[in-house]
């Protein structure tokens, strides 16, 4: 018998080429060795009788802050990493805003030591950009990319100015990521709206020009110097209309299922739980990213998982953090939209797993092919059931979707081979590994 094997029997699979195929998948030493419609009796370890449901590649979630070290009040890499395997994540990319910030190889090499023990579920991180550090992120080792907080962010993460970004751009090769605000507009905009507390106003501060104005510069210099430049969380309409005219080949943009799908008639049905940085924005915004994220000019979906405690969005605003727990959420949130017709079970997998292990350059992630690591998601596309706040494993407690009915939610979730989620139970004693960046 095989000590490290898996059949999975009587499937309907998304197969590399976008084609189905309803059958078996064997896996054995943490990759998939055979796939066909019939497997015959082997000696695997263990048999999920998968009839019924859809079998995707597990959902790579390319932008995500867990909170450790430093923030452990908020979420760790052990509630993050269980929220991950319960909502068919696979796999990770974290950002570097903890304390102390990820911002030397030293503070890198500390996260991957800490999510080797406490993850679940497959990692990488972030190194973050400073005015000053333009060694580190040259050097820091192994790493996804560089952050850049073009706005939103204080202290030694905020890189505000034009002076201090193109450094970051004319040295080195590696994927430099923005968060693309404008934040001497923003620090302009508080000025004119001191003294509301409706927390709607949160998406008047930090406005579409402000958002415009960053990507703009971003992609100033990525054309300057031909470098490899990735725009996180894009929330306006104007900005898809700019990229569908300037957006080279070596750069990429995604989107949030919060941008997609909330908009600013959120902050009357949820008050400060639907701030976030960039903000929600118009009904007309939803319609033209998703007719960007449909045409291409957006590459793939993120969720930006940023837990705060209940308390904290409670503080009322402007005293309240920015920010929404995702990572439990974004594949049946996604996969709804799908069955609703708005787009393909092909297009999710494609935005949520597929596309981002391209754009990253994860070997053997992101696809349901013969030698690829085994990262699979088995979910249920024939029931609906309520999302509700009870069910939620991030430590944070809450989800800006609680009440939505939605389908597609995991019914297993599979690591490197490894059952890590199975009909609501979480293995905690699995662990994920390091994910390679080629």
């Amino acid at each position: 018998m095989n000590a490290n094997s898996l059949l999975i029997r009587r499937a309907r699979i998304l197969l590399s080429d976008r084609k189905w195929l309803v059958g078996d998948v064997l896996v054995r030493d943490e990759r998939i060795v055979e796939i066909a419609p019939e497997i015959a009796n082997t000696d695997a370890t263990r048999e999920i009788d998968a009839t019924g449901l859809v079998l995707l590649p597990g959902v790579i979630d390319p932008q995500v802050h867990f909170r450790e070290p430093g923030l452990e009040h908020k979420e760790d890499l052990v509630t993050a990493s269980h929220a991950c395997a319960k909502g068919g994540v696979t796999s990770f990319l974290e950002m570097p805003n903890t304390k102390p910030l990820t911002i030397t190889q030293a503070a890198l090499d500390d996260k991957l030591d800490r999510a080797s023990r406490k993850s679940i579920v497959n990692y990488g991180f972030f190194i973050g950009a400073t005015p000053a550090n333009l060694p580190d992120i040259r050097t820091a080792t192994p790493t996804c990319g560089i952050k850049v907080f073009m706005g939103s962010a204080h202290g030694d993460l905020l890189v505000d100015t034009a002076a201090a970004l193109e450094p970051i751009f004319a040295q080195g090769d590696r994927l430099i990521a923005v968060h693309a605000e404008d934040q001497a507009r923003i620090n302009q905009r508080k000025q004119e709206f001191a003294g509301i507390t409706d927390p709607a106003i949160h998406s008047q501060i930090q406005d579409d020009i402000a958002a415009l104005n960053a990507t703009k510069l971003a992609v100033k210099f990525s054309d300057k110097y031909q470098r490899r430049l990735h725009i996180l969380h894009l929330s306006t309409a104007i900005e898809v209309e700019f990229l569908r005219q300037h957006k080279p080949a070596w750069v990429t943009a995604e989107v949030t299922p919060q941008h997609l799908m909330l908009n600013t008639d959120a902050y009357a049905q949820i008050g400060t739980l639907a701030q976030m940085n960039p903000p929600l924005r118009s009904h007309h915004d939803n319609d033209v990213l998703w007719a960007g994220l449909l045409d291409g000019t957006i590459d793939f979906i993120a969720t930006d998982h940023a837990p705060h405690t209940l308390e904290e969005k409670a503080k009322g605003y402007p005293n309240t953090p920015s920010g929404m727990p995702g990572v439990e959420t974004s594949l049946p949130v996604m996969l709804t939209q799908a069955v609703a017709g708005k787009c393909t079970i092909e297009q999710v997998s494609n935005w949520m797993s597929t596309a981002v292990a391209k754009a990253y350059h994860i070997p053997n992630k992101g696809t349901i092919a013969i030698g690829y690591d085994a990262d699979l998601v088995l979910v249920d596309l024939e029931n609906y059931r309520p999302l509700e706040r009870k069910d939620i494993v991030s430590k944070c407690g809450w989800s800006p979707f609680e009440g939505w009915s939605l389908t597609g939610y995991p019914v297993y979730t599979i690591v490197n081979g490894n059952i890590v989620y199975e009909k609501g139970e979480i293995r905690s004693d699995i662990k994920g590994q390091a994910l390679r960046f080629e």
